[in-house]
């Protein structure tokens, strides 16, 4: 068994990073940074709906500030189905995504995508529809300083000694805080996906009193994302289509 131990830590500040932090509040109708609340949908899209027909939950949605590099000044929204609650494994391990994949992503188990998660810049508002299943919470981005983490291996030659990770909270912007191996992608349009946000394990997004419960949630109160594994979202920096992100999984 490889252990892991860390070596150095770097502090960053040429990698603008920021916590997402949930204080508590409820969110304002006109709110953008919330969990839950009333999507801010690029031009032309409707509220998305799963292969099986449920129209999906959005679990959150947030401005990504604006000095993130290719991304800053983008509208991030993260939609799942609130029935089919599972992990996203590609059937191959190809780092070329397939196309439409945001549709058609050819992962185990699934006919389609069970989730949506777009990124845009429309000057579009709030939906008059808020999301019924989960409480609408406001979210606050706290700029941060990023802190690289290089791993050492007890294992000699172990391909992954130098392992470089950032810090693992829920943020938006730095390095990812790999669990495992790294994994990167290039978009269908043949671009190399960028890391835009990641979210530690088991984040809770409250339900409303009275909705059922999520299957295969550790939780009789809250929702998860994909069985609330560790989330890294790569985004496609050319912005080929609004739903052109990739939610990678590990726990």
């Amino acid at each position: 068994m490889t252990v892991f131990e860390p070596s150095s830590e770097i502090r960053r500040p040429d990698l603008p990073m920021y916590l997402v932090e949930n204080p508590y509040l409820r969110a304002r109708p006109g709110s953008r940074n919330t969990f839950g609340g009333r999507p801010i949908l690029p031009k032309g899209e409707d509220w998305p709906e799963c292969y099986c027909g449920e129209r999906m939950a959005l679990f959150f949605q947030l401005d990504v500030p604006p000095d993130i590099p290719r991304f800053g000044g983008d509208h991030l929204l993260v939609f799942q189905c609130p029935v089919h609650n599972d992990a996203a494994c590609l059937k191959s391990g190809e780092e070329q995504l397939p196309e439409r994949y945001w549709e058609k992503p050819r992962i185990w188990g699934h006919p389609g995508a069970f989730w949506r998660i777009m990124l845009h810049r429309d000057p579009t508002g709030p939906a008059e529809a808020e999301e019924p299943r989960l409480l609408g919470r406001e979210l606050v981005l706290r700029s941060e300083c990023e802190t690289e983490t290089v791993w050492r291996t007890t294992t000699p030659g172990d391909p992954y000694a130098g392992l470089s990770v950032g810090r693992g909270e829920f943020k938006v912007g730095g390095l990812p805080r790999w669990q495992q191996d790294p994994e990167s992608h290039r978009c269908a349009c043949g671009a190399e996906m960028l890391f835009l946000c990641g979210l530690p394990e088991d984040v809770e997004f409250e339900s409303r009193p009275g909705q059922p419960e999520q299957p295969d949630s550790s939780y009789s109160y809250a929702y998860v994302l994909f069985l609330g594994n560790a989330l890294y979202l790569l985004a496609c920096p050319e912005h080929c289509h609004p739903a052109a992100v990739w939610p990678v999984l590990q726990h």
